[in-house]
């Protein structure tokens, strides 16, 4: 039976979400380097663009504080319904949920009000066809939320905020956006890469750094 947007639901106790706390690899994981979760040191960061909230789920998981934004009402309110479950599971769920807080509103409106060491970004993709299309939940987002035509608006305003590091979740072969200077390095996945800005460096085109070539499936 065909699925639709009515059906779509933010579970961080079963599925995909589960299966990523307990096998995804830890502070090993390519987006957990990507926003500067190394040795003992575990950022504060903004999740610009929160979506399901899977990225901020694990980045707290790993002891992050993660302040997500997420301007469409039906997401947030998904969100915020999705969060009170995993909290009343109670133990190592609702200590993960403690360290996620959800703010409704323009992530470029809100960014500069808000503190944090690291950023991210993971605006809709572009649009696949034919057999590349997305997973189904992926596709239910775009239908609620768009296409995010002003992602190098979000980019410019997050690099003009006191975080150290800007983090933007991209398709591997998808062309750099437009209007956003080079990143620092990139780390490189099957499919997806994080381009990351690093305020404490000059930027003379985005290469893969070896330190960073890791490989991830989503």
């Amino acid at each position: 039976m065909k699925q639709s947007v009515s059906d779509l639901r933010v579970d961080f106790v079963k599925g995909a979400v589960a299966h990523r706390l307990r096998f995804g690899g830890g502070r090993g994981q390519p987006l957990a380097k990507a926003m500067g979760l190394r040795g003992g040191n575990t950022p504060v960061i903004i999740d610009a663009t929160a979506g399901l909230g899977r990225d901020s789920f694990l980045l707290a998981s790993l002891g992050a504080r993660v302040t997500m934004i997420e301007r469409s009402e039906t997401m947030h309110f998904l969100l915020a319904e999705g969060m009170a479950r995993a909290a009343k599971e109670g133990g190592e769920l609702r200590d993960i949920i403690g360290r996620m807080s959800l703010l409704r509103g323009d992530a470029k409106d809100l960014l500069p009000q808000i503190p944090a060491e690291a950023i991210l970004i993971d605006p809709m993709h572009p649009a696949r066809s034919g057999s590349a299309l997305v997973k189904l939940d992926l596709r239910q987002v775009r239908e609620i939320v768009g296409n995010d035509d002003d992602a190098a608006d979000l980019v410019r305003t997050a690099l003009q905020h006191d975080a150290k590091r800007v983090v933007l979740k991209w398709p591997l072969k998808a062309h750099a956006i437009e209007g956003v200077r080079p990143c620092t390095h990139r780390i490189v996945g099957k499919t997806t890469r994080y381009d990351v800005f690093m305020k404490s460096q000059s930027s003379h085109g985005c290469q893969r750094s070896d330190d960073f070539d890791y490989h991830v499936t989503n």
